[in-house]
């Protein structure tokens, strides 16, 4: 099938250019064309190119979803030629796990996993939440994070979901348990492949290091090995964006990201003197996230 695609403009949605919204009609599941390359203009003053993917079966039904308080988003991935059409969810966070689930059923997937690129500061996780509605749904995190889930992954380690799979990289330095989950190589994989990326490397930044086990020395290390070393095409998918992008790819990055083009030193001079303010949900979203998301839920006695 060839997709056509229009004219994009970038809303408060924040809408991937590979995103139906959850108001369609039915489930779509992209095969494309190789080597197509759409381009387009963003309502602001920026410039946008994207690489479509291209797929032979089996087919990747994928959706970017956007939590505005945290400024998060959570990703849903899915093998939808599969007969069980198994899901995943990247991220989740606790406010918007009715509309995801919502959206799990009407695309008729069965969700298998649930999972967290590393314990969050500035959101509860919504994995919990999720495992208690949904019966058989796996949580997964890092087993360097330290926090409570079903499945304990590292570097190396394969997620499967039907015939797709995401690699596991570490890329700790914001927090001592980041990972980044990458799709598989192969021609039976999406191409061009994508990277789950957490806070590790946002657009044209990267998460903080001054808290929760963070070092920058670790994180830049991180990045240039773990993330910079994949195919220049690669489609980078950040945990937040506060400034309207929905997507990067690692060549931009090593062209344009303004901490991490610069020497170990330098960048590590940078990240020292961002004087950030204290996280406001550190002090609820860390406790709840090395659980699951979940406290104890029992009422207390007066």
């Amino acid at each position: 099938m060839l997709l056509n695609v229009g004219t994009f403009i970038r809303s408060a949605t924040r809408f991937s250019p590979f995103i139906i919204t959850h108001s369609s009609p039915s489930s779509f599941c992209f095969s494309f064309s190789p080597k197509q390359t759409v381009s387009f203009t963003l309502q602001s003053s920026q410039m946008a190119s994207f690489t479509t993917l291209s797929q032979s079966p089996p087919k990747l039904l994928f959706r970017q979803l956007f939590e505005k308080e945290s400024s998060t988003y959570t990703y849903l991935l899915a093998d939808c030629s599969h007969p069980d059409k198994p899901a995943l969810l990247i991220d989740p966070v606790d406010r918007t796990v009715d509309r995801d689930l919502n959206l799990v059923k009407e695309l008729g997937l069965k969700l298998i996993y649930a999972m967290n690129t590393h314990v969050h500061a500035d959101h509860v996780t919504g994995t919990g939440l999720i495992k208690g509605k949904v019966p058989g749904v796996k949580s997964v995190i890092s087993k360097a994070s330290g926090s409570k889930a079903d499945v304990f992954v590292e570097a190396g380690d394969k997620i499967s979901f039907g015939d797709l799979f995401l690699e596991v990289r570490a890329t700790p330095g914001h927090t001592m348990g980041c990972v980044t989950y990458v799709t598989g190589a192969g021609p039976d994989q999406p191409q061009p492949r994508m990277a789950f990326t957490g806070d590790a490397l946002l657009i044209r930044g990267c998460g903080r290091t001054d808290f929760q086990g963070g070092s920058s020395q670790q994180l830049y290390k991180s990045v240039h090995s773990q993330i910079f070393t994949l195919p220049k095409e690669t489609l980078l998918y950040p945990a937040h964006d506060y400034k309207g992008f929905s997507v990067t790819t690692v060549g931009e990055e090593m062209l344009y990201n303004p901490r991490l083009t610069k020497d170990e030193e330098t960048f590590k001079n940078i990240m020292e003197n961002l004087n950030l303010a204290y996280p406001k949900m550190i002090d609820v979203a860390v406790p709840a996230n090395m659980v699951c998301g979940l406290q104890d839920l029992e009422p207390k006695a007066d």
